[in-house]
């Protein structure tokens, strides 16, 4: 069967940064698919993050001596046994998230992507940097990269084994160790990536996984690291940045979106309808850059709604391990209670269900089918709040200017989607919007898929970026160490501080002329 056995469990179990975790309190954890329990895991406490970021700062020194090739080495490793055992790694994501074969898939090629890509660069990238020093020939200017120390990360549950480690690998390249609160619904598929970690030669007290309570487990991370990296909703976000910078430490995050798609006259429907499915179901739309609101021009507007429809009414919804099933469960009973209060109060005000609207309790406990509307009143809880579920609304615009003015007309800047007659114009339409990634001709995956591009959002949806230069470099404090050649800047010996007071504006003024100055 591939659902992960006791014994997997109890192995995985093993790894929690809880020295007795036997004799703790415990939470179930179920399958999302039947609600049956799979397994438990122990309730860790602020003194287990406390404890566990002390074992980590000792880790971190020795660890930060190590040249950033040897470290490197280690994901080169992890990125071939990720790949390698990505089969039990998607059984373990699909069965505590319910999510489809597919949306797992995701989860195993962003780590192994994400790993090579760090591996690869971060020697470069955290290499000692010559500048331009103050005064050409007489002082030499370098900039180094330090590691923070000892990062936390805070992962949700809607993908919580890239969420878990992705950006863990970056901070782990630059130096630092990490202790990880995991979401108590998903805590096996961290321990999962975080077990090949320790098989590809990471020392274990480098990386701690520490379950428990985010109001206990979290607030620990944030009141003792170095730097927090968190994912989740923009409440938790703002809350948590409120804490970082009361203690003045770095903070990143991704939080929410209502993410739109903009559809021009000129394009291929079918092909835009088979790409919005993608975009607006993938992992059940639990997925914080899904597309949630779609903007066509009105000479397209019904032709599009009645094949987005009929292809979102063929969708094969199930509960399957394998990758015959388009679209799983949600992951909790919350999620359910969630999208159905928002369907219902869409319809309620007006809205029509063009596909789906109801729950599916036949094929398992948390399943609710993809649904789309039309006629979405702006008094709809839907209009404007993240419903993060298999929700989606379509708007018909009276041309490209009203689709962008509406696709900005929110808090969230997350991500964004484009389809026009041409490239150009899709390009030039998503410049105009403001998302920290916008796909012209896809939905999600290309800008997130791009880990040598930065990645976030703009608004409530996020502070700082993962991938790119900046998700490895902000896990580091720039060091400038600058050095006096020849003589000082109090002049040369037995020149008065008059004469040299008189030559220096001349001399900083001859300095535009030299090139990089």
């Amino acid at each position: 069967m591939p659902v992960p056995t006791a014994a997997t469990f109890a192995r995985l179990a093993d790894l929690i940064a809880i020295p007795d975790a036997a004799d703790r309190p415990t939470r179930s954890v179920v399958e999302a698919f039947t609600g049956k329990e799979l397994a438990t895991v122990p309730v860790g406490t602020a003194q287990d993050a406390k404890d566990a970021i002390a074992r980590a700062r000792v880790a971190q020194k020795e660890w930060a001596t190590r040249p950033v090739t040897e470290r490197a080495a280690i994901f080169h490793r992890y990125r071939d046994l990720v790949l390698e055992n990505r089969d039990a790694l998607m059984d373990m994501a699909q069965a505590e998230t319910g999510k489809s074969r597919a949306a797992a898939q995701e989860e195993i090629l962003d780590i192994s992507m994400t790993a090579r890509h760090y591996a690869r660069v971060a020697p470069k990238l955290l290499r000692p940097r010559r500048m331009s020093g103050m005064l050409p020939g007489l002082t030499k200017t370098v900039v180094r990269y330090q590691p923070k120390g000892v990062v936390g990360v805070i992962s949700p549950w809607n993908y919580p084994m890239t969420l878990a480690v992705s950006d863990a690998v970056a901070a782990l390249l630059a130096g630092n160790a990490v202790v990880l609160k995991p979401d108590s619904q998903t805590p096996y598929c961290a321990l999962a990536c975080v077990d090949l970690l320790y098989q590809a030669g990471l020392p274990r007290d480098l990386f701690a996984v520490v379950p428990g309570p985010g109001s206990v487990v979290g607030t620990a991370l944030v009141e003792n690291t170095e730097y927090l990296m968190f994912t989740g909703s923009s409440a938790t976000g703002q809350l948590l940045a409120e804490q970082a910078g009361r203690r003045l430490i770095g903070f990143s995050a991704e939080l929410g979106g209502k993410n739109p798609m903009i559809v021009t006259a000129g394009v291929n429907l079918r092909e835009v309808t088979d790409a919005a499915v993608r975009a607006c179901y993938s992992n059940s739309g639990q997925l914080c850059i899904s597309i949630e609101r779609i903007y066509v021009e009105e000479s397209i507007a019904p032709e599009f709604t009645r094949m987005f429809g009929e292809r979102v009414r063929n969708m094969k919804l199930g509960a399957g391990y394998d990758f015959g099933i388009e679209m799983g469960s949600l992951v909790s009973e919350a999620q359910v209670k969630a999208v159905s209060s928002h369907v219902d109060d869409a319809v309620v005000k007006g809205a029509t269900v063009v596909a789906g609207g109801k729950a599916r309790p036949d094929l398992g406990p948390l399943f609710y089918e993809p649904t789309v509307l039309t006629g979405v009143p702006e008094d709809a809880e839907c209009y404007r709040d993240e419903t993060f579920g298999p929700l989606v609304s379509i708007y018909p615009v009276a041309d490209v200017d009203e689709a962008i003015e509406r696709a900005n007309d929110t808090e969230y800047g997350l991500n964004a989607s484009v389809w026009a007659g041409t490239k150009a114009e899709g390009e030039a339409i998503a410049a105009r919007i403001h998302a920290g990634t916008v796909n012209v001709d896809e939905g999600y995956a290309p800008a997130w898929g791009s880990t040598g591009a930065p990645m976030g959002g703009m608004g409530v949806s996020g502070v700082g970026r993962r991938h790119g230069d900046d998700g490895l470099l902000k896990y580091t404090e720039p060091q400038t160490i600058a050095t006096t050649r020849i003589l000082n800047l109090g002049g040369p010996r037995g020149l008065s501080p008059k004469v040299w007071a008189k030559i220096m504006p001349p001399f900083v003024k001859a300095l535009q002329w030299i090139p990089g100055r």
